[in-house]
């Protein structure tokens, strides 16, 4: 009676020696990934992808035109793209980030009428500091001045950013609108509300440079064009179609009565994403104090833009960092699914991971063709190649910590996240960078290499937040299943 399972056992090992190179390496794979959930990410995230990388390159192809106008053209752009995300862009994204948590966990409880009251209010949020962030880019030129950097440069960065007021209003409406689309995992509509202006905004910005002949103007006034068309492509959309009848019942005056207790998750965002990106942007203002600031400004702008890039790529890939990875992560934890919540973040770490790895291949092979696309200057692309494997570095610790960060924001995690940025850019990061550039003369990369200390840093501490805070909601949930029954 035993021979029976015996021949069977014999007949199933047999099997497993006998089968193919190419079964083994799909074990192999199966075991380091789970391929059904990086099905689902990668299904969500190729329109991430395209959504993202368009809407950054909207104002990105506007610095292009411009830094083909001329060298000073070159530098007062970079430097007025840079200040704009340092006093804007950045701090609208940031307040945007409440909506994941709000919309994302809202979402997975089934709680939708909610939604709407909560874009609603982020909304107002997000017009109020526009409104209030204008003054600021139309001051711009004595500010910059007052922080040393060239006047011409800084004369020519006002110029480009007072047209460019448009832009800030249309983009942190935007950024609203994106948080609460991707929650519902309506990301189709995205792409076509983000590559169609991406289109056009390449032919409207030549037409106004070039044959209308406003030049360095026509190139930052296209781009609040550009968005205020993708803002009413999304507007209506969101407001026709039928899909979003539970999540959006029109105006409320009840958006009213959750715009400052929104504020308590808004405000720790805003300030975790912006801790951030100003440890970027402040790489280009340090650049203009050094010996050359004509070329070191932008080439650092230039390699903070590739960073930025290749960051929305795997933001957009991952379905993790920030909106995508906190979606997914929200919505379970909101549902009450730890371990799916768990899971996804693995999964997203490693895809983005790997796709960064494919980005930074691309860089090694095609950084001449990436430089030229900023500047014909035969200087600019010999320093921009110089810099290349530094750069490499630093993409792959951002798509790292970008996942982690997302995670932090998807789960409620905004104050712990904003710690850490303060300890790992302006504990760590900068202080090397200041010393490695300027003590040490090594300049442009010493900036960068203070600047991959710093994201190292966050990673790590990114890292063991997520584990040790998951692992923790873990076990609040268990035992709060376990009294279920008992007070039941």
């Amino acid at each position: 009676m035993a021979s029976t399972p015996l021949l069977a056992e014999e007949k199933h090992k047999g099997a497993g020696q006998g089968c193919s190179g190419g079964r083994r390496w799909g074990l192999a794979a199966t075991r380091f990934l789970d391929t059904e959930e990086a099905k689902n990410q990668v299904l969500f995230s190729v329109p991430m992808i395209l959504t993202n990388v368009s809407y950054y390159c909207i104002p990105l192809i506007s610095v292009m035109f411009a830094g083909h106008l001329g060298e000073l053209e070159l530098a007062g752009s970079t430097l007025a793209n840079s200040w704009a995300t340092v006093t804007g862009f950045a701090l609208l994204t940031g307040l945007s980030g409440a909506l994941e948590t709000l919309c994302g966990q809202g979402y997975g409880a089934k709680l939708y009428s909610q939604l709407g009251v909560y874009l609603q209010s982020s909304m107002l949020t997000s017009l109020f500091f526009s409104a209030v962030l204008s003054a600021v880019w139309w001051f711009s030129e004595p500010i910059l001045v007052a922080l040393n950097q060239d006047p011409a440069v800084s004369q020519t960065a006002a110029a480009y950013m007072r047209p460019l007021i448009p832009a800030l209003f249309a983009y942190g409406l935007i950024q609203c609108m994106l948080r609460f689309l991707q929650t519902q995992s309506a990301v189709i509509p995205l792409v076509v509300c983000s590559v169609v202006p991406l289109a056009f905004h390449v032919a409207m910005t030549y037409l106004l440079v070039y044959p209308a002949g406003l030049g360095l103007r026509g190139a930052a006034l296209s781009a609040g064009i550009s968005l205020w068309v993708s803002f009413l492509m999304l507007a209506i959309y969101v407001c026709c179609a039928s899909r979003f009848k539970a999540t959006w019942q029109g105006l409320s005056m009840e958006a009213f009565r959750h715009v400052l207790p929104s504020m308590k998750l808004a405000i720790p965002s805003a300030v975790m994403v912006c801790l951030e990106y100003w440890a970027f942007e402040l790489l280009v203002l340090l650049a203009g104090l050094m010996p050359n600031p004509g070329t070191s400004t932008p080439l650092i702008a230039i390699c903070v833009n590739t960073e930025a890039v290749s960051f929305m790529v795997t933001y957009g890939f991952s379905a993790a960092v920030s909106a995508a990875v906190s979606t997914r992560v929200s919505n379970e934890l909101g549902a009450g699914n730890i371990g799916k919540a768990k899971n996804a973040v693995a999964v997203t770490l490693k895809l983005s991971v790997l796709l960064a790895l494919t980005i930074v291949l691309l860089l090694i092979f095609g950084h001449d063709i990436w430089a030229s696309s900023f500047s014909d200057s035969h200087a600019i692309m010999k320093e921009f190649a110089s810099m290349t494997p530094l750069l490499a570095i630093s993409i792959l610790f951002d798509s790292a910590q970008g996942v982690l960060s997302g995670v932090s924001r998807g789960c409620g995690w905004q104050h712990l996240a904003a710690l850490t940025n303060l300890a790992a850019f302006y504990g760590i990061g900068m202080p090397i960078a200041l010393l490695l550039g300027f003590k040490f003369a090594l300049y442009d990369k010493g900036l960068w290499i203070g600047l991959i200390c710093g994201l190292s840093s966050q990673a790590c501490i990114l890292l063991i937040i997520t584990v040790l805070q998951t692992n923790r909601a873990k076990l609040d949930l268990s035992v709060h299943e376990e009294t279920l029954p008992v007070l039941a």
